[in-house]
């Protein structure tokens, strides 16, 4: 089976209204995305689950023409800020680090 036959669950920019989310699904699915949009009406109207369930989509759904969803850019972006993070040294007293004045050159007092 080539890859052009698989269908895959994307939020479309066709036929969106807010984020694609309902087409996404209505082009997955096979049905009107209208329907998609009336049953997470009802959804919200009785228990507000409709909201919670259209914001998860927005966020995990991956945008037409796109392999990672929102959640996942967010996640691979710090994991790469997190591979380039230096590890800061331990200053604590407990890792044996003295304290020392800073030194400006040629503020050395004299010795008698």
């Amino acid at each position: 089976m080539s890859e052009s036959n698989i269908k895959q669950l994307r939020r479309t920019r066709q036929g969106r209204i807010i984020a694609g989310v309902c087409s996404g699904i209505g082009d997955y699915i096979g049905i009107d995305a209208n329907l998609v949009r009336i049953g997470l009406a009802i959804a919200t109207v009785f228990g507000g689950v409709g909201i919670g369930v259209y914001a998860i989509g927005w966020l995990l759904m991956p945008e037409e023409g796109k392999n990672t969803s929102i959640v996942q850019d967010l996640i691979n972006n710090k994991q790469a800020k997190d591979t380039w993070h230096q590890e800061t040294p331990d200053y604590s007293p407990a890792a044996g680090w003295q304290h020392q004045e800073p030194t400006v050159p040629g503020d050395q007092k004299p010795q008698a």
